[in-house]
């Protein structure tokens, strides 16, 4: 959880609440230490407390009527999401198929900024979409005010917001894209608590001998930890689990 600090509690809160970019209202605020003052000099500490942005009723009850719009404008074929690269681009009626599945990659990423673009402003929180290519996947990077909400509790925001846009490019995309949302330096840092997360958890399974169970998350995650320990011979992992509470096991290789 992201510790802030100040000489005063509410100095550290005020840090919090601007670095995230949401008020009060839209923040879990927990004490984590009160600020000492020390003697002549000697043992001051500054307070610290713990920030975290919440989803309201209001955001949820956005997402579900944009959700909403969506498929009613454009009906979305029920498949089972396995892993990102894996979602197919077909839909069920070829007049259909015709008019969202033949645009060209660039005609394609427009469509989806536009359709972010959108969401975000349903969201109270209108964000200037910024497109970036990188090695093997092109970020859509959301530029907002209110970050907080775009993020959401533990990023679930976010992630929501990553999971329409890759159901959505991969029924408009004529071409195979792998796409990433990204609010701020959110995805960054929370591929290095993932990459964290991948050496803990290969040292307790060598250590046991037994498997581990890691949290549900999404797809692109779940990948990112498969790399991290992609070049370890002592251990293997696979997905178990529907959608979205699809989830990582890290195992031992078993020597028969």
């Amino acid at each position: 959880m992201p510790i802030y600090e100040g000489s005063t509690v509410e100095e550290a809160i005020q840090k919090g609440l601007s670095a995230l970019g949401v008020t009060k209202e839209e923040a879990v605020i927990e004490v984590v230490e009160e600020a000492k003052k020390g003697f002549l000099g000697m043992g001051k500490k500054n307070a610290q407390v713990s920030v975290e942005p919440s989803v309201t009723e209001e955001i949820n009850e956005a997402v579900t009527e944009t959700v909403a719009e969506v498929i009613e404008e454009k009906p979305v074929v029920e498949v089972e999401v396995v892993e990102a690269e894996e979602i197919p681009a077909e839909v069920s009626e070829p007049s259909l198929q015709q008019v969202l599945s033949e645009l060209d990659d660039e005609a394609a990423l427009t469509q989806l900024a536009v359709y972010l673009t959108n969401i975000t402003k349903e969201l109270q929180a209108p964000a200037l979409v910024k497109i970036e290519r990188q090695e093997n996947v092109i970020v859509f990077q959301l530029d907002t005010q209110k970050q907080g909400i775009l993020i959401g509790k533990h990023g679930k925001m976010l992630n929501a917001l990553q999971y329409l846009a890759q159901v959505f490019i991969h029924r408009v995309a004529k071409n195979k894209l792998s796409v990433v949302v990204n609010v701020g330096d959110y995805r960054q840092k929370r591929q290095a608590i993932l990459e964290r997360l991948a050496a803990r958890t290969a040292e307790k399974v060598k250590g046991t001998g037994q498997p581990v169970f890691l949290e549900p998350m999404p797809a692109f995650e779940r990948k990112q930890i498969h790399s991290a320990l992609s070049n370890d011979e002592a251990i293997q992992t696979h997905s178990e689990g529907d959608e979205p509470y699809r989830y990582l096991v890290v195992e031992p290789v078993r020597k028969y």
